[in-house]
């Protein structure tokens, strides 16, 4: 474990994450490597986001350098340097920070940390304990060599475009960057078992999550579908169950917008039956079963959507839950930001004063023994520069001075 006197967020003293200690040189850029590393400091690591001159690209979502949303939701209590990895003193600081570090993120495109020399078999040479986590489109496969992805290319290339939106209608990307903050998940655990393996056997090693990998299993169920179908299977089935493997399982309108309904266990049905006053529905053998339901899904969805459009999305959720059948009124962006529970829970919180006031995201890793981290805005673009030269390398002022002269920080 990397010794350092640099602070993970407020409070490090006081309230050591699970991670305290260990620290972490993020490389990465707009969601899939920041939300891991965002992740890794909640859990009370140290996470030094290094970026070139002109920052990372989702700075430049906004009209100013550092003022970007997304930016400041996915990269607050980090701390910023600014470095040029092109030049050769660049490079040589970032090793010099290798040997203080514990794990290096990165989801640049394929090649790109070869081509700065700071690829695995260098990094690995230098500090053989070192972790090296790389996210990538496609993996390390001889059919994706050279093939560059983002969010909504990799959803078009796995099947998630196909699968979203209804029968006849065009293909529709899914709303949420899924398939970024998919792999950023997934690569943070395949960092925490590399920590871990490391305690064992004292070395690193280099993990790698490919985004397609992380979001083929979600499609289990349209994918079970189509394998189970006997016959031709609809890629795309609108709000209903992907795989039409139940029903009722659709959105179904209230008389103040819309609500989810839908019955996995046979008391989930008999309960909308009771709910609905519909005790023939309840009474038919052909309906008792999903497979039954299935097979008259229009005649279901109608008798349900009859009774949901007298109602308001309070009266048909008050009810619904009443008889324990699962359902949730369909929220907007406004009323979701401003949920209590996500609130209370830390998962959006407001932090920062004056301009540096912003809203922040928690994270969904709740530990009880090691509570997770208050956070201070997202830096400046290389804000900590000097504080991190000093401090882990050990330089002089003139030395960062000069370093600063020669346009490397």
């Amino acid at each position: 474990m990397t010794n350092t006197h640099l602070e993970s967020g407020e409070g490090h003293g006081t309230r050591e994450g699970a991670l305290a200690g260990i620290v972490v040189l993020d490389l990465g850029q707009v969601y899939a490597g920041p939300y891991c590393t965002h992740l890794l400091r909640a859990l009370g690591a140290t996470v030094i986001k290094i970026e070139p001159f002109d920052g990372e690209p989702i700075r430049w979502r906004s009209s100013g350098a550092t003022s970007g949303q997304a930016f400041l939701m996915l990269n607050a209590g980090k701390q910023g340097v600014r470095l040029d990895l092109k030049k050769a003193q660049g490079k040589q600081l970032f090793l010099d920070l290798v040997q203080q570090a514990d794990v290096v993120v990165e989801n640049f495109a394929p090649g790109v940390m070869d081509r700065l020399g700071i690829g695995w078999d260098v990094l690995h040479a230098s500090k053989p304990e070192v972790i090296l986590a790389s996210g990538r489109a496609y993996g390390n496969h001889p059919a994706a060599e050279g093939m560059r992805g983002m969010d909504v290319t990799v959803q078009a290339m796995s099947g998630v475009v196909t699968t979203t939106g209804f029968p006849h209608g065009a293909p529709v990307k899914a709303g949420p960057a899924v398939v970024d903050f998919a792999a950023g998940s997934h690569l943070t655990s395949a960092v925490l078992a590399a920590l871990f393996q490391r305690e064992r056997t004292g070395l690193g090693q280099r993990v790698e999550v490919a985004m397609q990998d992380a979001i083929v299993p979600t499609l289990t169920s349209n994918i079970a579908g189509l394998l189970e179908a006997d016959g031709d299977f609809p890629e795309r089935t609108g709000n209903r169950h992907g795989g039409l493997a139940l029903c009722p399982y659709n959105i179904y309108p209230v008389t103040d917008g819309w609500i989810a309904i839908l019955c996995l266990r046979p008391k989930h049905w008999t309960g909308l039956c009771h709910a609905m006053e519909r005790d023939d529905l309840a009474e038919d053998p052909t309906l008792a079963t999903p497979a039954g339901r299935v097979m008259k899904m229009d005649d279901v969805d109608a008798a349900v959507t009859a009774w949901t459009s007298g109602l308001t999305k309070g009266q048909a959720f008050r009810q619904l839950q009443a008889v324990d059948v699962p359902a949730a009124p369909v929220r907007s962006l406004h009323e979701v930001i401003h949920d209590p529970v996500l609130r209370d829970r830390g998962m959006l919180n407001e932090i920062g004063e004056g301009e540096r006031a912003c809203t922040v995201l928690g994270s969904p890793l709740q530990m009880g023994a090691s509570p997770t981290l208050p956070v201070t805005p997202a830096p400046l673009l290389g804000e900590d520069t000097d504080e991190v030269l000093r401090t882990l390398l050990h330089l002089s002022q003139a030395d960062i001075a000069g370093l600063r002269e020669d346009n490397v920080i």
